[in-house]
């Protein structure tokens, strides 16, 4: 930890004095009797200033600015760290019952504010850390689908997806931003190495966020990978019942869960299409005179190829 709080404070230009009070922190603004129940959950629970830091911003321009040069108004109040879906049922109740404002949290990669704190608002904050809803729960070969819990991140699940020969072809831009190797929390406190370390790009996140992946040309966009999804809501359990990829019948309700940036609810669980890996790969460049050049050719690659292949201009 100490060597983290240097390495965070040289990276950010910020004072050790800031991160260590930070540290030190107590909750601000938490019931009492909310924090008697939650302990009754018996879910891994943190009030480090230094957890409640990491989960207070993501990757937006302004924040990145706030963690330089200024403070943020408010941070959450405590960090929660559920295990499965059931866990996050709990929570959303108690959280409704005693009135607490509950910011999910996947990967921390965002950057259109939806994990910022609302500054003015009196009632406790609590950040749900789903990054310990990290398994496959199961694969199904035959129609090439698969569940998984919403906080595994991309590296993660293609890793054991390739395990089996399959893949969700599905590559954000913020892919890199992905780590392999997530623990699972034991006891009541998550161990510090977990807490504090890189931003990690979820698949509850692709959901939330509409992602859109480097390879949707081949395997498509989030919206065309989606199958079904489970989201936990102050009212209740949200899915749809069948598992059809499409159905012709009213609304589609993945659509209204894609995209909410979790203003709606807490992703738990999501059934994706996955492909066969493809039997091999091939790279390659070509180096134009200018720019201009280059997009004239991705442009006839779009007339001419049904399914375009990977190709990125750069300068």
């Amino acid at each position: 930890m100490p060597i983290f709080l240097q390495v965070k404070a040289h990276l950010l230009k910020c004072s050790i004095e800031w991160m260590e009070l930070l540290k030190s922190q107590h909750i601000l603004l938490a019931y009492e009797g909310f924090l008697s129940d939650l302990e009754a959950l018996g879910l891994p629970h943190s009030l480090s200033g230094v957890d409640r830091l990491v989960r207070a911003h993501g990757h937006a321009l302004n924040e990145m600015f706030m963690l330089r040069e200024g403070r943020f108004p408010r941070i959450p109040d405590l960090v929660v760290w559920p295990g499965c879906h059931d866990d996050v049922v709990k929570l959303v109740q108690l959280a409704h019952t005693h009135d607490v404002v509950l910011i999910p949290f996947g990967g921390g990669t965002s950057v259109s504010g939806a994990v910022s704190c609302p500054s003015n608002d009196p009632r406790t904050i609590l950040s749900l850390d789903t990054s310990q809803m990290n398994r496959i729960l199961w694969v199904d070969k035959e129609n090439l689908v698969a569940c998984c819990e919403s906080g595994i991140v991309g590296q993660d699940l293609e890793r054991q997806l390739q395990e089996q020969g399959l893949t969700t072809g599905h590559e954000p831009d913020s892919y890199e931003f992905s780590r392999l190797g997530r623990c699972r929390v034991s006891g009541k406190l998550p161990p510090r190495e977990m807490t504090t370390s890189s931003r990690h790009q979820s698949l509850g996140g692709w959901v939330a966020t509409r992602a859109s992946g480097m390879k949707k040309n081949v395997y498509g966009n989030i919206e065309d990978l989606l199958v079904n999804v489970r989201m936990v809501t102050p009212t209740g359990v949200l899915q749809k019942q069948c598992r059809g990829p499409r159905v012709s019948c009213g609304p589609d309700f993945n659509h209204v869960v894609m995209g909410s940036e979790g203003t709606l609810g807490v992703i738990t669980e999501v059934i994706l299409k996955v492909r066969p890996l493809p039997s091999c790969k091939k790279y390659g460049s070509i180096v134009f005179p200018n720019f201009e050049s280059g997009v004239l050719c991705l442009r006839e690659i779009a007339r001419q190829v049904r399914h375009d292949p990977l190709v990125q201009c750069c300068t």
